[in-house]
């Protein structure tokens, strides 16, 4: 196939491995063997936990973690076998745990994922894995010693759906040509401003200081507390958009483009109103070198209301809050979650070959958390695993790295910093409060 891999290697580049894994029981998969259900603790069971939890029920739910007690009742109401805990910690010590839901504030993934993966836990986390540059690789470090042992997935679960597959199929099987770059947006504008101040003291139900957790110590504020856009603005807790809709969103160019850890990152965005939270609008651009089927790729991203020009007036549309654009030597692809939009500029179309079967398609996918307790079960590997979230979310956190010095950086991967720039060190890793310790 010209100006692409072969069908059959895109395929296979495309889908995740199989193998043979062996549970912690002991026990392998068998056809309706019941000693073969997960024995899973949910750490965050409200918000998007509580999806996690339904989407998993039929496993053994065993253990269920919150720091706040209302949320937690309601959860054991509907799982009253499982025990229960206020901190993930002693969560982690309960002796039957098989696998591990994370859906906890963004500044504690990080935590979570490593203590639960450096005891051979298989373990689904809600997105962003990590909240820096350093938990990033040390969340992905943590799994590649495992790697074989235990399954993971991301929660990005869009990954899932059929469109995304018809896009990779396009990007990769030479419908635009050899691709150049991708531009990816999501108009989400965030609020700015400092901290927030105190406001008397929290609820009887919620344990604020394991709220806060690693973090710096904040007064409690109601306005922190109640779903990622609440606390994801905030340096200490979150990593703005880029770390929350950025994960879903360049997921798209990272899967469709198969990319690892760029070498170079450049991002401008907003004057800060404050030094506590991320900017209002970003930009950044990375450079990702060539593979075995693909030359040098740059890839873009837009937020808070900034948007990529658009090479069409069939492209132009007002509605487009979120996407990703991908530019070919003959094409463009538009793309957002549930459509795709293909305009050739050069040729018939002759240097592509569109799939004649169901057989010559990235395969049906059986959900998001089925892939996750498929892999527990067969070793067959998640297609959003954290050696490959690991990378994406590195790469997403290295624009704020950027950002917050003022310079393109120059990505030494390997030494885990910024070439020539000493200053980007106190971005890439954070201090956490004493007590806390990131690889436990």
């Amino acid at each position: 196939m010209a100006g692409g891999m072969n069908r059959r290697d895109m395929l296979k580049a495309g889908a995740a491995g199989a193998g043979l894994l062996v549970l912690r029981s002991g026990m392998l998969m068998g056809a309706g063997a019941p000693s073969n259900t997960l024995n899973i603790a949910a750490i965050g069971v409200g918000g998007r936990g509580g999806g996690d939890l339904n989407a998993c029920k039929s496993e053994n739910i065993v253990a269920l973690c919150d720091v706040d007690e209302k949320a937690l009742a309601k959860a054991a109401d509907k799982f009253p076998k499982a025990k229960t805990y206020a901190d993930w910690r002693k969560c982690l010590e309960q002796t039957d745990i098989d696998a591990v839901i994370c859906a906890t504030t963004d500044h504690t993934h990080a935590f979570i994922n490593t203590w639960a993966l450096n005891r051979g836990k298989h373990v689904y986390s809600e997105k962003p894995l990590a909240n820096s540059v350093e938990e990033a690789r040390v969340v992905r470090n943590a799994y590649l010693k495992q790697k074989g042992k235990v399954s993971t997935q991301q929660g990005t679960q869009i990954h899932a759906s059929d469109n995304y597959r018809r896009m990779v199929e396009l990007v990769r099987g030479g419908a635009i040509g050899k691709p150049l770059e991708a531009r990816v947006w999501c108009s989400r504008e965030p609020e700015g401003g400092d901290y927030l101040p105190p406001a008397g003291d929290p609820p009887a139900s919620l344990n604020w200081d394991l709220w806060i957790g690693p973090a710096p110590m904040h007064p409690y504020n109601p306005g922190y507390v109640g779903g990622c856009l609440k606390w994801n603005r905030f340096w200490d807790f979150g990593s703005g958009q880029i770390g929350d809709m950025g994960s879903h969103m360049m997921d798209m160019a990272y899967w469709a483009l198969d990319l690892r850890l760029p070498t170079t990152c450049k991002a401008e965005g907003s004057e800060p109103k404050s030094d506590a939270t991320c900017p209002i609008w970003l930009t950044a651009e990375w450079d990702h070198p060539a593979n075995d089927w693909r030359p040098a790729v740059k890839v873009f991203w837009y937020d808070g209301g900034k948007k990529p020009g658009l090479p069409s007036k069939i492209f132009n549309r007002d509605e487009l809050f979120k996407g990703a654009l991908f530019k070919g030597d003959q094409g463009y692809l538009l793309c957002d979650y549930d459509y795709r939009v293909l305009m050739p500029t050069k040729g018939d179309m002759t240097q592509y070959t569109a799939p004649k079967s169901q057989e010559n398609l990235i395969p049906k996918s059986l959900g998001h958390h089925e892939e996750w307790i498929l892999g527990a079960k067969t070793g067959k590997a998640p297609l959003c695993n954290f050696d490959y979230a690991g990378m994406l979310i590195e790469h997403n956190m290295l624009a704020l790295v950027s950002y917050r010095v003022g310079k393109p950086l120059q990505w030494d991967a390997d030494g885990l910093k910024a070439t020539g720039c000493p200053d980007a060190d106190q971005y890439i890793r954070k201090t956490y409060r004493e007590g806390w310790v990131l690889d436990g």
